[in-house]
């Protein structure tokens, strides 16, 4: 490790520690002692405001309520942060207007040859949503549904929500416990424990129009909704091996909350094991276009009934 590295993690380091020793220093970052006490003498030359205490068993403690160094980051850590940065664009998150006061002010931290490398880096790698006729230092576009962000910061103090949504030009309320917001192909949804009907329910944020906190009075334990979704656990009803051919279909399209698991170190043949609400026609029809869709390269170790009587009512079209 290179000691411009070693600095700044130990600066991490103690920065997130009421007290440390030499000793412990020595022993974190494998380092002799003589080392270890030039290092502690560069980070307090550097500004930061670290107090010595003697004795057999003193140390260093950084003293409270002090303005600390800017930290410093090494060329391949800027480039780590400027890609994700880049990664991330048109992706939908929240925060994405800070985020870009965030990217000017480390900007503003770095050289002007090390501007340079990002401007360069920009030009070469495009990622999914770049626009390969401008892709602009700074452009981030995109935005999430402004309600998102209301609901993140909600959430952050309190998990029980009364959340309003549009459903199909009707507006309609639920007092849920939110259990997580997640981003799966584009878009942003929230996963939550329908407190008034008792089961899991999952919403698009797009369709949000409003979010309150939730009457204390009238919640039910979390211990309790654990126990009622333990209960509700959907049992796997069809499962496909999939050969290389299958797997690239699937990462072309595959419906939502669906995943597989690659079965060899080479990732070209792999397992799906899910759950198909036979119940529900438009998931049913969903489904029976979708294995149509993956073609021939897989084999079918279950699949509920009602699809594969779909299948069969397909194919007849074809071959009657």
């Amino acid at each position: 490790m290179k000691k411009v590295e070693r600095i700044n993690i130990i600066m991490r380091y103690i920065n997130n520690r009421a007290h440390f020793t030499i000793s412990e220093i020595m022993r974190e970052f494998d380092i002799s002692r003589s080392t270890a006490i030039r290092d502690i003498r560069e980070i307090e030359a550097m500004g930061m405001p670290l107090v010595a205490e003697v004795g057999r068993s003193g140390g260093y403690f950084v003293m409270n309520h002090s303005v600390l160094p800017a930290v410093r980051f090494t060329d391949n850590e800027i480039k780590a942060l400027f890609i994700a940065f880049m990664a991330t664009r048109n992706q939908q998150l929240p925060y994405l207007k800070s985020r870009q006061s965030l990217a000017e002010k480390l900007l503003g931290l770095i050289s002007e040859s090390q501007q340079e490398t990002l401007v360069l880096l920009n030009q070469i790698l495009l990622f999914e949503g770049t626009n390969p006729h401008n892709p602009d230092l700074l452009e981030l576009s995109d935005l999430p549904h402004p309600m998102l962000e209301k609901l993140i910061q909600l959430l952050l103090s309190d998990s029980y929500l009364w959340i309003t949504i549009k459903e199909e030009k009707v507006i309609k309320s639920y007092p849920i416990c939110l259990l997580h917001p997640y981003h799966e192909k584009g878009l942003w949804l929230i996963e939550g424990f329908d407190v008034k009907d008792e089961k899991r329910r999952i919403f698009p944020a797009d369709n949000l129009t409003n979010v309150k906190p939730y009457s204390a009075k009238k919640r039910i334990s979390k211990k309790k909704i654990l126990e009622k979704l333990s209960e509700q656990e959907e049992v796997i009803n069809l499962v496909l091996e999939l050969g290389p051919k299958a797997i690239a279909q699937f990462k072309k399209y595959h419906p939502l909350k669906m995943s597989i698991s690659y079965t060899n170190p080479y990732q070209t043949t792999a397992i799906l094991e899910t759950y198909i609400n036979v119940s529900n026609p438009e998931e049913l029809t969903e489904i029976t276009n979708w294995l149509l869709f993956l073609g021939k390269d897989i084999k079918v170790r279950e699949v509920p009934k009602e699809v594969l009587e779909g299948l069969q009512e397909r194919l007849s079209l074809f071959c009657p």
